[in-house]
């Protein structure tokens, strides 16, 4: 059977209208129980597992995602610029809040141990992949695969007296109108996100804060209630990976003299627009020695069928020119 479609209190199936029965499988919504957030060890999770629990919840923990030599890199590289920034003039970063952007430019670690780890890939691959399936030219049909794109990449590191931010969600710049839903569907989300703790991360010092399973909620239902959120507490390393329904919100930082710094990208899929602008935000020249594959990934590779192109090519050929670029159909 065809799945059914919430619209206000029916359900609309191929063969008509009926009244939404509650009882048999019942959308979510904030008056839900919140599923329990799962954790995982780096070492032994699958993207399966994580993908799993992620449909249910909107958010896991994943612990020993990276290695403190690795942090302690992305680190050196990005202080410098973390001091240079300016305290945020409007409501959506407190004050005592500092940045650093256009990471793939500026740190080689942070750009393969963060965007290109194979667990993180694998799970976005999973999410956001998009399949063509019928695109009739003439009587071939041609199918083409949209894979994942870099949507952002920032650094935080949040001082001590900073007050807690908004609940929010982070797939609001593509403009989603979702209904509520009783399972998750794949095809339902703009983005998923990362977020790894440079330093511990605690309830204190502002870890972030989500509800869990409010991805599958009525986007119209809120405001968001503070009484339902679960606070991500890491070591450094750990990770948590939320899909970008979810509410969530950084928490106050009410320590004395503790900053949290917090590494985070976030994917989207391949036919979206960036948040993030990967090609004014990195030069071509400090971005021309990362793999490949981790190039396409930002965006120079084509999101399949004809998008994305320069000249009718892909833009990797910008990137190396000394590879031979063919004549031919984009799909």
């Amino acid at each position: 059977m065809a799945p059914a479609t919430l619209i206000n209190d029916f359900e609309t199936y191929p063969g008509g209208c009926r009244e939404f029965d509650g009882t048999s499988n019942p959308v979510k919504s904030s008056k839900s129980p919140l599923p329990d957030v799962k954790e995982f060890e780096c070492s032994s999770a699958t993207v399966d597992d994580i993908v799993s629990a992620l449909k249910i919840t909107g958010g896991v923990i994943v612990r020993n995602f990276l290695d403190l030599e690795d942090i302690n890199r992305i680190l050196e590289d990005v202080n410098p610029y973390l001091e240079a920034d300016k305290p945020w003039g409007g409501d959506f970063f407190p004050p005592e809040t500092r940045r650093a952007f256009g990471l793939m430019g500026k740190s080689p670690t942070f750009a393969t141990s963060m965007v290109g780890n194979p667990l993180w890939t694998g799970v976005t691959d999973a999410l956001l992949t998009s399949h063509l399936k019928y695109n009739w030219v003439g009587d071939k049909n041609e199918e083409s695969i949209s894979v994942p794109q870099l949507h952002n990449t920032i650094v935080f590191r949040i001082g001590p007296g900073a007050r807690a931010q908004a609940l929010h969600r982070d797939d609001t710049p593509h403009h989603p109108d979702h209904r509520a839903v009783a399972e998750h569907v794949l095809g339902r989300d703009c983005g998923v996100g990362l977020f790894v703790g440079a330093t511990r991360t605690t309830k204190a010092n502002g870890a972030t804060r989500f509800i869990p399973g409010s991805h599958l909620w009525d986007y119209r239902e809120g405001p968001p209630k503070e009484e339902q959120t679960v606070f991500a507490e890491l070591n450094p390393g750990d990770a948590f990976m939320m899909l970008s329904g979810c509410f969530h919100g950084g928490s106050a930082n009410t320590t004395k003299n503790e900053d949290r710094v917090l590494l985070s990208t976030f994917s989207c899929r391949g036919w979206l627009r960036q948040e993030e602008n990967q090609y004014l935000a990195n030069s071509i020249d400090s971005i021309r020695g990362l793999p490949p594959a981790l190039q396409e990934r930002m965006g120079y590779g084509l999101s399949r069928p004809f998008l994305g192109w320069v000249n009718l090519q892909s833009p990797m050929y910008i990137l190396h020119p000394e590879v031979p670029q063919e004549q031919k159909d984009l799909l």
